[in-house]
């Protein structure tokens, strides 16, 4: 599994905050932060539009570092992510993010 895959499969290297970290876009945060607000009904500013991926070292969302019960799942469990967890097929946790992202499991298994 490449290094820029998350603890739920997602490819962080697909993911808006992550290519305006590190482009250094300011539009795309600005066009991301606007979107995710809208989405979340939360006061998401472009400056909290900062990600070097959820599992590498470096700077994360807010919501990624703080607020994603997935990864903080995988933290706690020290899994290198949610492929290597023997609670995979039964995880009402991420099974959201496979429904919506089938990807995530193909990602996940390598």
């Amino acid at each position: 599994m490449k290094d820029m895959i998350g603890y739920c499969g997602l490819d962080c290297e697909k993911c808006d905050a992550y290519l305006a970290t590190v482009n250094n876009d300011q539009a795309l945060r600005e066009k991301t932060a606007k979107q995710w607000a809208a989405l979340n009904n939360a006061p998401i500013l472009p400056e909290h539009i900062n990600c070097e991926g959820c599992r590498t070292g470096g700077v994360k969302t807010v919501y990624c570092d703080h607020l994603c019960e997935i990864r903080r799942c995988a933290l706690k469990k020290a899994v290198a992510s949610c492929g290597s967890c023997p609670d995979l097929k039964k995880c009402r946790t991420v099974e959201t993010i496979f429904s919506n992202h089938p990807d995530a499991l193909k990602n996940l298994r390598g």
